[in-house]
């Protein structure tokens, strides 16, 4: 009884998440190459080295060639791109004094050449830019992977779909199960098989059943970070915090955004902080025992007055790469890291899912990327086996039904009748 239960229950959450399944691991693999294929579509916006010789302007430099060429735009922040061949600029509009009213703006990122200053072109926030239809595929893969591209209705249906989904990973591992632990292994055995000479829908069975096996723990990662990443419910945050060691809402928020009472314009220019920036991550290199091999990301928050400074190191583990630092916008005192090891379990785990999830930040190795796109796939081709599955069942069942029914009822009472003759 129970394991039809669970049988109901898997068929029928499959059935609901499948479409949506498809649509999040066909996207998900193709942003695995997010940059490259943006690149490869829109290159407009990728910048030649002048030569081989020549070197990338300073982050500070860029800010303000970028407030020249567009002077009713104020920089909020910019950062390097992992190759060297383009710098995105984060603007916000500046208030035009004669209305008082912020200036009109199409674009949220300027995108810099890293070697002249030049702009390469302008894009919102999630990439779209006028370039015309092929330009701006890649952002619309982001947004339908993100939000379905229904906005924050969209949200809440894959935060739905993840839950199921982490659920059903259980469920569906549960199945696969022998029902008498006798052998266990010799019982379980066949499930991790895929019989390739069998029929069309043996082979889409296997496929279901073994490619859920062997791919079980990405696809509850992939499951369980869509939770945290999307957890609008709050139950990513419920479960980790009852099962691990997790900083509470308020010590995370303190800890990176202290609150601060000051007004009036930050006393630290762009260049002060470069140059504090600069200086305060080289003592932490030295303490640390890392070298600094480029700043990525310098960037300001006037609203708790802080700048954040982001440097990738020769570290050689990909989410040890990347450090993180927030200093006062004022004095240049230096306020806090962000890190994957906090010195509580459930503040690690949750950052390493979500490493794993958003793949390039930082988990950039490529044959991780490769592997993503690889799971990808699986997702969509469990999706479509599951309801072949389905519906090759539903047809069967129904297929019996029909030669039941179409019995005459005096040919079945015939029937009857001979068999309780030959009882």
């Amino acid at each position: 009884m129970i394991r039809q239960f669970f049988v109901w229950l898997h068929r029928y959450v499959g059935l609901v998440m499948a479409l949506f399944l498809i649509i999040e691991g066909a996207t998900g693999s193709l942003l695995a190459f997010k940059l490259d294929l943006a690149n490869l579509l829109d290159p407009r916006l990728v910048a030649q080295r002048p030569s081989p010789q020549a070197q990338p302007l300073d982050l500070a430099t860029l800010f303000e060639r970028a407030e020249a060429i567009v002077p009713n735009v104020k920089v909020v922040g910019t950062w390097y791109a992992p190759r060297d061949d383009q710098v995105s600029v984060r603007v916000e509009a500046r208030t035009d004094p004669a209305t008082g009213e912020p200036y009109h703006l199409d674009y949220d990122l300027m995108w810099l050449d890293p070697w002249t200053g030049n702009v390469l072109g302008w894009t919102d926030k999630l990439g779209f830019n006028e370039h015309g239809l092929v330009a701006n595929v890649m952002p619309f893969i982001y947004e339908l992977h993100s939000s379905l591209a229904l906005g924050q209705t969209g949200v809440w249906i894959l935060a739905i779909v993840a839950l199921l989904w982490t659920i059903d990973c259980y469920v569906g591992f549960y199945l696969t199960l022998p029902l008498k632990l006798e052998s266990f292994w010799r019982r379980w055995k066949p499930a991790w098989v895929i019989k390739w000479r069998g029929g069309f829908y043996r082979v889409n069975f296997d496929l279901h059943r073994a490619g859920g096996l062997w791919f079980w723990a990405m696809l509850f990662v992939f499951a369980w970070s869509s939770v945290d990443l999307l957890d609008l419910t709050g139950s990513y945050n419920f479960v980790t915090c009852n099962l691990f060691d997790c900083q509470s809402s308020h010590e995370q928020l303190a800890s990176v955004v202290p609150p601060d009472s000051k007004t009036g314009p930050l006393k630290l220019d762009w260049r002060a902080a470069q140059a504090t920036g600069e200086k305060l991550m080289a003592e932490l290199a030295l303490r640390k025992g890392f070298k600094i091999e480029k700043a990525l990301w310098l960037d300001r928050d006037e609203g708790v007055r802080q700048y954040i400074y982001r440097v990738r190191t020769d570290r050689w583990f990909p989410n040890d790469r990347d450090v993180i630092m927030y200093f006062d916008a004022d004095t240049g005192a230096f306020k806090s890291l962000e890190q994957t090891k906090t010195g509580h379990s459930g503040d690690t785990l949750t950052n390493w899912l979500a490493a794993l999830h958003l793949v390039g930040n930082p988990v950039d190795w490529l044959a991780y990327r490769i592997f993503v796109v690889i799971v990808g796939i699986v997702i969509v081709m469990l999706s479509v086996t599951g309801v072949y599955v389905w519906w090759k069942k539903r047809k069967a069942r129904a297929d019996r039904v029909t030669r039941e029914s179409a019995i005459p009822p005096i040919r079945q009472g015939s029937l009857q009748t001979n068999q309780t003759t030959e009882a």
